[in-house]
């Protein structure tokens, strides 16, 4: 073991600066923090490159006084803890006093800073930890931090950092959220010399909302105001209709802090079960607020993540309110009875029996008009008096089945083929109406019927046996009908509008799932075609709202949606419009489908483009593909499994799941004790 050292001031400080500072957004977000400490009613961020190269950040709070400017850059050294009891209340969202020592270590920064009660402002610079200058300077009332290269004293550091527009997403979303949790607070970010945020600080969550995730998001909430016991949740859910693919836009706050908490993300998507799709997450904006000392905060280097004393009363308040708002706000209109005079009569009364005796009048009328045929006495003809003919049926229509094209090819797929176009021609023989002749002969009497008011029997009519014969175009090779195919693939029908049944040459049967198939089919499609021949333009263009981390890298990969059919454009506000898009998406499912990829960039890990487009090819394929449960024609079902026939090397979905599955005849006789 080697000797045991104490560490030199400057490399604990290194050591305690990594716990705080990961990135440009860290430092941001303990600035502002201090900042919403302070009692500011206006915060301004602006950043360059990211934040690696510049930041400031300026408040109008209290302000620090001259005297307390170098203690404030030394560990552990706060405002707001002073004795042990403190550390189970904690109101305020900085506690531990090590942001401004850490952030100093690893950048180069000047302090800004004036007290109310001062006339003369402070100008404070610090590198690396070391003090450089300490001078007087005019300035308001407030602080303002400016840090500049941040690690340009630690390069192993530096190079773990992410390009500048990663590194500048991931202050976007300290700003916005932060932005969120204090909506009484007027926020102003600025990015490379453009403004790209600015709240009213009126102190409507509604408006925050509005000026953070865009129109379009503020316009798909209901309100969630609800209390139970000492936790109350109070903010904004998104419409059922409105899941979203992910979770990426579920935000969660307690006493104003943005963390993540796995009990109230469980209880939010429980609350939702059963009323959103499979697959979907909802959205929120929740601002919960208990007792601090129930909560304990003092659990992350971060701070973004807390402990509960009993996650129980968290979960129940965030299930209920988030249950009673849904019950409450999504409503559906009712059916309106339009031609129903009975029902608009009943409107207009307010007791009970006018009610009664207004349904009870219809009902006469509607006997009243339900006069029963009587059948006449003397001189009865049941083939000319066509008044006891209760139901005189049409005779049915006779399809052409001479115009029938016979197919050329051994198809065996082809639903009309040689053997269906005769059993086609046998059955319409059958179906050929009876004419009644109107000559009776004497022979056959009348039979009189026992109860007149029952109808004399139809005479049972047995088709003659006739020759099928279909005749071939001319310049046609003879129809055979009787012929027999080898591997003759018959299909059977559709089992829970799911599985397409096939029976082969009389010896298997195959089950095709027909949106694995279907699937599978489109993938190899676009694969082949690259997607470019499948772009149809939009008549009305679609605007998808996209979190920040999801608009940036989709407004830098536009080249991506274009090779996979879609015509995307930069719409501002994290917002992006679709104006293109391949013709097998339903306009319906554009937004997610663009929402999904857009998500999917944010998140890889890889820079390999043909990695990514195998994806845009995966979720294009799937959200295009027939889906189970939907109704289908038997052409469309027949047109899949012709498909797989000619593509023997479609044995899987994109996802991994089989195709079809065989059957033999053997193993089901088996099952029934045939064999």
């Amino acid at each position: 073991m080697g000797v045991i050292n104490v560490l030199d001031k400057h490399v604990a400080e290194l050591i305690a600066a990594g716990e705080v500072v990961e990135r440009p957004a860290s430092v941001i977000k303990e600035l502002v923090e201090n900042a919403i400490d302070a009692g500011s009613k206006h915060i301004t961020v602006e950043i360059k490159n990211g934040g690696t190269t510049f930041m400031r950040v300026t408040d109008d709070g209290c302000g620090i006084q001259r005297e307390d400017v170098k203690v404030a850059f030394l560990r552990h050294a706060t405002s707001k803890v002073c004795q042990e009891q403190d550390l189970d209340r904690i109101a305020t969202l900085g506690f531990r006093g090590e942001a401004l020592a850490s952030i100093s270590a690893v950048s180069r920064l000047q302090l800004l800073t004036r007290n109310e009660n001062e006339e003369i402002g402070t100008s404070y610079t610090i590198e690396g930890g070391e003090e450089r200058a300490m001078l007087d300077a005019g300035c308001p009332v407030g602080t303002t931090f400016i840090i500049r290269d941040l690690f340009f004293n630690i390069p192993a550091r530096a190079k773990f950092l992410k390009k500048d527009v990663s590194e500048g997403i991931n202050v976007s979303n300290i700003v916005d959220k932060t932005a969120l949790s204090h909506p009484e607070i007027a926020f102003t970010y600025i990015r490379d010399g453009k403004q790209v945020l600015k709240t009213s600080g009126d102190g409507k969550l509604l408006s925050a909302i509005y000026s953070v995730m865009g129109r379009e998001f503020a316009q798909s909430l209901i309100p969630v105001d609800y209390e139970l016991g000492v936790v109350t949740v109070r903010g904004y859910i998104s419409k059922p209709v409105n899941a979203r693919p992910n979770r990426n836009l579920q935000n969660f706050f307690i006493n104003g802090r943005y963390v993540k908490s796995r009990t109230a993300m469980a209880a939010l998507e429980e609350a939702c079960k059963g009323s959103i799709m499979v697959g979907k997450f909802p959205s929120c904006v929740l601002n919960l607020t208990m007792p601090y000392e129930l909560i304990d905060v003092n659990v992350h280097p971060a701070k973004i993540e807390v402990r509960f004393v009993n996650e129980r009363p968290v979960f129940d308040a965030v299930y209920h309110g988030v249950k009673t708002s849904l019950m409450k706000n999504d409503t559906r209109k009712l059916a309106t009875f339009k031609n129903n005079t009975a029902f608009n009569e009943i409107k207009k009364t307010s007791t009970f029996n006018t009610a009664q005796a207004v349904f009870r009048k219809a009902e006469r009328e509607q006997e009243q008009q339900k006069k029963p045929v009587q059948p006449p006495k003397d001189d009865f003809n049941p083939f000319e008096d066509v008044a006891f003919q209760t139901e005189k049926k049409q005779p049915a229509p006779v399809r052409d089945i001479d115009n029938i094209r016979v197919a050329d090819s051994e198809n065996p797929f082809d639903i009309f083929s040689k053997k269906a176009v005769q059993n086609a021609k046998r059955e319409e023989s059958y179906k050929t109406p009876l004419a009644v002749s109107p000559v009776i002969k004497a022979t056959q009497p009348i039979p009189e019927p026992v109860n007149k008011a029952e109808p004399i029997p139809e005479p049972v009519y047995t088709p003659p046996k006739e020759e099928i014969v279909v005749t071939a175009k001319e310049n046609s090779e003879p129809v055979v009908l009787y012929e027999q195919q080898k591997d003759e693939l018959k299909y059977i029908g559709e089992l829970f509008d799911t599985y397409i049944i096939v029976e082969i040459n009389q010896k298997e049967m195959m089950l095709v799932d027909k949106h694995a198939a279907h699937e599978r089919i489109i993938y190899e499609k676009l694969k082949a075609e690259n997607a470019g021949a499948s772009m149809q333009m939009l008549l009305t263009p679609v605007t998808v709202t996209l979190g920040k981390a999801e608009y940036a890298a989709a407004i830098s990969h536009l080249d991506m949606f274009a090779k996979c059919s879609f015509e995307v454009e930069d719409f501002g506000s994290s917002t992006v419009i679709v104006r293109s898009a391949p013709q097998y998406i339903e306009a319906a499912e554009i937004a997610d489908c663009i929402a999904e990829m857009a998500d999917y960039i944010a998140m890889g890990k890889s820079d390999i483009f043909t990695e990514k487009m195998d994806w845009f090819y995966h979720n294009v394929a799937c959200r295009s593909a027939v889906k189970a449960g939907n109704h289908n024609s038997k052409e469309e079902l027949i047109d899949i499994v012709k498909t797989l026939e000619e593509n023997p090397q479609i044995r899987y979905c994109p996802h991994g799941r089989p195709v079809c599955i065989v059957m033999k005849k053997s193993e089901i006789e088996r099952q029934f004790g045939r064999a």
